[in-house]
């Protein structure tokens, strides 16, 4: 089948097992769910290539894969239906927006030791972005209970301490992939100033510090509630910054291909 129906019918997967995720049917939603990941990952292989494409909505679209395949993966440790709700639909609009408005471009060959370095990068990235997403939906939990509202989103969630917890636990899994990263970007990638790098290197140590931090406070304090997810959010928004923020200047903005 052709890349552009292929990607309407993922897309239309997506949906359906958002929906499906909302009403409960916890094998059929699963099963539509696994469909769509497979299907965007089939065409990600087939529009680049094989390839990683690192361009801005490539990226972004690979990013959305990842982060769809690990909500399943969360969902069959601990059942947080709502995150399906709120990833699928986003998934499926980056998806979109890849095959039908971005250009398309070959990516280049890379260094195995570069290829390391972005895998890791991509992993740790979407691991935490799961993270943002139970902080948002953890914040909103706490905010019913203290409005007594126990009716909508409040009533399909977990209970907080299931959120929190799972939240943190994929906290310490990003951090650990977010720290590969950086350590393997340092050993091989050649003059970072050169490269035009800088920013994203500082950007993603500041969100590393920020995670450390958070992670460092929670076994030593105990932090959570509104603090935890101030600087989960905080580490995200640095992160989202090293990882998309140029590529959106250069190539949105400027025009301009890295």
């Amino acid at each position: 089948m052709p890349i552009h129906p292929l990607a309407a019918f993922a897309a239309l997967l997506y949906l359906a097992a958002a929906i499906l995720f909302a009403r409960r049917p916890r094998l059929p939603a699963f099963a539509v769910a696994m469909a769509a990941v497979a299907t965007h990952a089939a065409i990600l292989v087939g529009q680049h290539g094989g390839g990683v494409d690192l361009h801005f909505f490539a990226a972004l679209s690979l990013v959305a894969c990842c982060v769809t395949a690990l909500c399943l993966l969360v969902n069959l440790y601990k059942p947080v239906a709502t995150l399906g709700v709120v990833v699928f639909p986003l998934a499926a609009i980056l998806l979109l927006v890849d095959v039908f408005l971005a250009p398309h471009t070959q990516p280049l060959p890379i260094d195995w030791q570069i290829k390391l370095h972005v895998i890791l990068s991509l992993l740790g990235f979407s691991v935490l972005s799961v993270a943002a997403v139970l902080a948002i939906l953890l914040a909103l939990q706490e905010h019913a209970l203290r409005a007594r509202r126990f009716d909508g989103i409040a009533a399909a969630l977990p209970p907080l301490t299931l959120t929190e917890s799972l939240m943190f636990q994929m906290i310490g899994a990003g951090f650990v992939l977010l720290t590969l990263a950086i350590l393997v970007g340092f050993l091989f990638v050649d003059n970072v100033f050169a490269q035009h790098l800088i920013h994203k290197t500082v950007l993603s140590i500041a969100a590393w510090i920020v995670f450390g931090a958070l992670l460092y406070g929670r076994w030593r304090h105990g932090w959570r509630g509104r603090r935890a997810v101030r600087l989960t959010l905080a580490g995200m928004i640095l992160l989202a910054l090293a990882f998309f923020g140029s590529r959106f200047v250069l190539e949105l903005v400027l025009k301009r291909v890295p």
